[in-house]
């Protein structure tokens, strides 16, 4: 009986990391989304606005499809709506916060998120906190310092410092909140009511400011680039994250969002055309290796993880 455990436990946290590998893959492809939109004129509100309106449109499909019951109690939407309150101040502090200071730089400090989750859950949750999990957050966070390639002469505002660090809190709290609830549902039913608290919050922040006015996108393309947004860095990437923290716990997930940036830097090299130098190829050295520390011990053979990919739909 204790070998059956054994053998499920170790499937498990082969699911959980494999899921969280290809949450932070997935968005950190938010890049390839965005900057498309912005180039057409689209204002910051419209884009996030599209990209969750989008997100629950998806999910709710999904769940028709799959035939999830959308029914949820008082208890389990209080978690819910606190869970897109949180999305939606981390997103809104996230991109105000370029507004002040260099994308780059923001990017870099948002990465903070990981050893808030670690504290976090150490400090009211008693999670012991290993040397390896400290070894593994340091390096994520040196190979992400290395990603970024700013020039010189780049400010750094306090006001864009405390935007970042607030937006970091409020992803951490939502990857704790997640991790900790008890409430038992759909994984798509979970992100699906986050997200439309998540939308609504955000329609209704676009009429703090004039310049934060929802207006249609001009074109096809923008379109395309719009359903990109709501289906991979938020529908797959959030989905697979609540899996995640739920197989594996919130801090080793965390960690491997590290891989968040390295995609992101990876478009700008195979999309955009960014130079690949030497600086970039150390961070993402470290990067992996961070990765490489979360799983180690676990060997993580070819078909435990095509059996791993196999159970993704299945997964309630």
């Amino acid at each position: 009986m204790n070998t059956i455990n054994n053998v499920k436990n170790t499937g498990k946290k082969h699911v959980g990391i494999l899921c969280a590998i290809l949450s932070a893959v997935c968005y950190g492809t938010n890049p390839f989304g965005a900057l498309p939109l912005y180039d057409e004129g689209v204002n910051t509100a419209t884009v996030l606005s599209h990209r969750f309106g989008l997100a629950v449109v998806l999910l709710a499909l999904v769940m028709l499809v799959k035939r999830v019951d959308f029914r949820v109690t008082r208890r389990e939407f209080k978690v819910l709506f606190s869970l897109g309150i949180l999305f939606a101040a981390s997103s809104i502090t996230y991109y105000q916060s370029f507004h002040f200071m260099d994308a780059g730089i923001a990017s870099t400090i948002l990465f903070v998120y990981p050893v808030m989750v670690a504290v976090i859950m150490a400090l009211f949750f008693k999670e012991r906190v290993t040397a390896m999990t400290v070894v593994a957050i340091v390096l994520a966070l040196v190979g992400i310092g290395l990603l970024y390639r700013g020039g010189d002469g780049a400010s750094i505002s306090a006001v864009g410092i405390v935007l970042c660090v607030l937006s970091s809190l409020a992803y951490a709290v939502y990857i704790v909140v997640v991790n900790q609830s008890d409430i038992r549902m759909s994984s798509f039913k979970v992100t699906f009511y986050a997200m439309l608290v998540c939308e609504v919050t955000l329609v209704l922040y676009s009429f703090t400011s004039p310049d934060l006015y929802l207006h249609a996108l001009p074109s096809a393309r923008a379109w395309a680039y719009a359903c990109w947004l709501g289906l991979v860095p938020t529908v797959l990437s959030l989905v697979l994250m609540t899996v995640a923290v739920n197989h594996v716990g919130a801090t080793p997930t965390a960690i491997l969002g590290a891989l968040e940036p390295l995609t992101a830097v990876a478009i700008g090299v195979m999309v955009f055309g960014e130079t690949l130098t030497l600086r970039l190829v150390v961070g993402i050295v470290f990067i992996l290796a961070a990765v490489m520390l979360v799983v180690l011990g676990k060997d993580l053979h070819l078909r435990t993880i095509t059996h791993a990919v196999s159970r993704l739909w299945h997964w309630k």
